[in-house]
């Protein structure tokens, strides 16, 4: 396998056996692989922090591909011992990603966790010498998406975003018309997702004997458990101590798609201005729905919306016409638009079909993969910035560049969030 140094210092498996030959030892069938397996030096060792909803969702992606589950962890003992028993093979469980990170034949890790734990999660697996496939949103804060930028850059880390939609032709189709041309001159993107929900008021409830609800929290404020730590909508993702609401958690895929098709992935707009209607009360204080208007330097708007407005999708819109894609359909006006191919010369974007399978081949070459730490920051960047001018309620000039809202203390303050202690970022 093409690895770099770092990662094949940590599969010291043959080397480790021919350093010991004085000593008795078995090379064992497994071991040296045999039809259709990959020998042990040059399997991919995995590691699954979050088993819950989402993490069982994506654990097949990742498994019998030349690939080694070692270990799986989560807070909650009856999930984590769940994924155990059904990869089976010695893989081990544990309560603490630390513990997980600390193995030095863990090489890659897919963290399922909820938003807020990302960014220490990711940063920590950075430093151990980890590659990392991480879901969305990449962060719950701007200051968060950078510090895991810096630390994939300084460690030389293999990452992708769980962005699926990368790995979708249809999108890649979509984006790749705009790019060349074939709707005219692009001047508006209109992008719509689902709308949050709230629970109303929750009572505290008694922590379940099988969680460890203190690293459950994590980062984020201690307050009662209200059974926010459960699986599935509604549990934690409508209340801003975990997550901003579908505003980042759905719009970051439609959002990136946006960004793809203007060509704008390493940068953003410019400009922000939103409105909302939120929660009067209760549990969960998310944006429930919103009407946000971008404005790129280049002077192409974004118009992102609830789905309450215009139906999930993103539509490309220029002076020749317009493409509309979302999961499992595209269509376009003209008709014929779908039916232009894209000549060699023209813009063709990066290609991939199996969004696990392009991490594991990028894992094993060093290659980028198709949603990398920079786009993947920058994609989420917009659904941070938006609740931001969602929650202030006027128009706010961004500076993509730097980061920052120029001369505007209050929503500066809104681009980073305290940790709890012990965790840093």
């Amino acid at each position: 396998m093409n690895m770099s140094a770092r990662a094949i210092t940590r599969r010291r498996f043959l080397g480790g056996l021919v350093a010991s030959a004085a000593a008795p030892y078995v090379i064992t069938s497994s071991a040296l692989g045999g039809p259709g397996k990959m020998p042990a030096s040059e399997r991919i060792g995995m590691g699954f922090i979050g088993t819950g909803l989402r993490g069982n969702q994506i654990m097949p992606g990742f498994l019998g591909r030349g690939t080694q589950c070692l270990a799986v962890c989560d807070v909650w003992e009856n999930r984590r011992e769940a994924a155990r028993l059904r990869v089976g093979g010695g893989c081990a469980a544990y309560r603490d990603f630390r513990d997980l990170l600390a193995r030095d034949d863990v090489d890659a890790v897919v963290i399922a966790t909820p938003e807020y734990w990302h960014a220490a999660i990711a940063v920590a697996a950075c430093r151990a010498g980890k590659d990392m496939y991480c879901e969305k949103a990449l962060s719950i804060s701007v200051a968060e998406g950078r510090a895991i930028c810096q630390a994939v850059g300084r460690h030389q880390s293999v990452f992708q975003l769980g962005t699926q939609q990368r790995s979708d032709g249809r999108f890649r189709q979509a984006c790749e018309l705009v790019r060349n041309g074939r709707i005219g001159r692009l001047h508006t993107i209109r992008v719509s997702v689902p709308a949050s929900s709230a629970c109303g008021r929750r009572k505290p409830l008694p922590v379940p004997k099988e969680l460890d609800y203190d690293l459950w929290l994590g980062p984020s404020p201690w307050i009662p458990h209200c059974g926010q730590a459960g699986i599935g909508h509604p549990g934690w993702c409508f209340r801003s101590d975990y997550s901003p609401g579908f505003i980042l958690t759905w719009g970051v895929h439609h959002l990136d798609i946006a960004q793809w098709g203007h060509g704008s992935q390493l940068s953003g707009p410019v400009e922000f201005e939103g409105r909302g209607v939120f929660p009067p009360d209760g549990f969960d204080d998310a944006v429930l729905t919103w009407h946000v208007e971008c404005a790129y330097a280049d002077g192409v708007r974004l118009i992102f919306t609830s789905d309450n407005e215009q139906p999930n999708g993103v539509r490309f819109e220029g002076d020749e016409g317009w493409i509309f894609v979302t999961r499992g359909a595209i269509g376009a006006q003209p008709d014929s638009l779908l039916k232009s191919p894209i000549a060699p010369g023209e813009v063709h974007l990066y290609r991939s079909d199996d969004h696990a399978g392009n991490f594991l081949d990028c894992v094993r070459t060093r290659r980028p993969t198709v949603a990398p730490v920079e786009v993947a920051h920058r994609s989420t960047t917009i659904g941070l910035v938006s609740a931001i001018a969602v929650l202030l309620r006027r128009k706010l000039r961004w500076d993509p560049a730097r980061e920052e809202f120029p001369g505007d203390e209050e929503a500066n303050r809104m681009l980073a969030r305290a940790l709890r202690e012990p965790w840093r970022v």
